[in-house]
């Protein structure tokens, strides 16, 4: 597990409720070095997904991506991937639990491993078995700590011939939001997000998350795509660096510039008719959504909308 990820407390996948608890020990457990020689044979690792504390799009740019600023952090939830070396000499060989995750070179993993073989000259190829718990479109960034973990297990089989930036600077080739996996846990991220500024975790490690994802799945590419920029947020997004520093997470500084309105009037229905009863708990609703729950009680709801 990463060590500054957030803890979650429940994983709703399906809407309305169809819930369960995620184990965080799990991680702990499952994702260990299989085999501790300097150059290993097999690594089993675990992949962590995000949360945008604020997402602000400033400018549309003329390669067609936005420019955005936001406040990354990772949280307990992730996946767990195992790598062996393949007796293949051509290709890699990639396996999951999830169905409708590509299993060829459109898969991130892939691009990953056959960018590190460009960049470095390495020769070996892999076998890799994906332990899928991220739900896919649901903007938790679970692919692309999938391709950071890929990018990093590559580097350890090859006796760490590069360094952690190189690894941070070559994933922003293959996706915008891949160099945060190899941040520190907490970054302020620019550009199309490839841009990394680690900074001190911002919200309490300890802190509870609830997730909650309805059952349709959301194209980043199409979110964005329909997005306007002359209905975004005017505010400065390092004044929200700087007062989520300072003063923690509030109603007025968790901006988020994609939030679909219609999403809320969902989850505040739902809530209203749940017996689920919470205190200072941080929920993360999809698409890109954030709210803190102060209290949730015999259908008396107190929300701050977040992000």
């Amino acid at each position: 597990m990463h060590p500054n990820s957030i803890p979650i407390q429940m994983l709703v996948l399906n809407w309305p409720y169809q819930q369960f608890v995620y184990d965080q020990m799990e991680p702990m457990e499952k994702c260990k070095q299989l085999d501790t020689s300097p150059s290993p044979h097999s690594l089993s690792l675990f992949s962590p997904s995000k949360i945008n504390v604020f997402l602000r799009i400033t400018n549309k740019r003329p390669d067609g991506f936005h420019d955005l600023a936001s406040l990354f952090h990772v949280i307990s939830l992730g996946d767990t991937i195992k790598f062996s070396l393949s007796p293949m000499s051509t290709k890699d060989s990639l396996s999951t639990n999830a169905q409708g995750v590509p299993l060829d070179d459109r898969n991130l993993i892939i691009k990953a491993l056959n960018l590190y073989r460009r960049k470095t000259g390495f020769k070996q190829f892999f076998q890799i078995q994906l332990d899928k718990k991220v739900p896919t479109g649901a903007g938790l960034g679970g692919g692309s700590g999938n391709a950071a973990t890929a990018l990093w297990a590559a580097n350890q089989f090859n006796n760490c011939v590069a360094s952690v930036k190189e690894l941070q600077e070559w994933a922003a080739e293959i996706g915008s939001d891949i160099s945060f996996f190899f941040s520190h846990g907490a970054a302020y991220c620019t550009g199309r997000g490839e841009v990394v500024q680690d900074i001190p975790p911002p919200i309490s490690l300890d802190t509870p998350m609830v997730l909650m994802k309805p059952q349709q799945e959301c194209s980043t590419a199409e979110v964005y795509k329909r997005f306007q920029l002359n209905k975004a947020s005017t505010i400065d997004p390092l004044h929200l660096l700087e007062e989520i520093s300072n003063n923690g997470i509030s109603q007025n500084v968790c901006i988020n510039d994609l939030v679909v309105a219609p999403l809320l009037g969902l989850v505040i229905k739902s809530l209203q008719n749940s017996s689920m009863t919470t205190m200072n708990t941080v929920t993360y609703l999809y698409p890109m959504h954030i709210f803190l729950l102060e209290k949730i009680m015999n259908g008396t709801k107190h929300l701050i909308l977040s992000v």
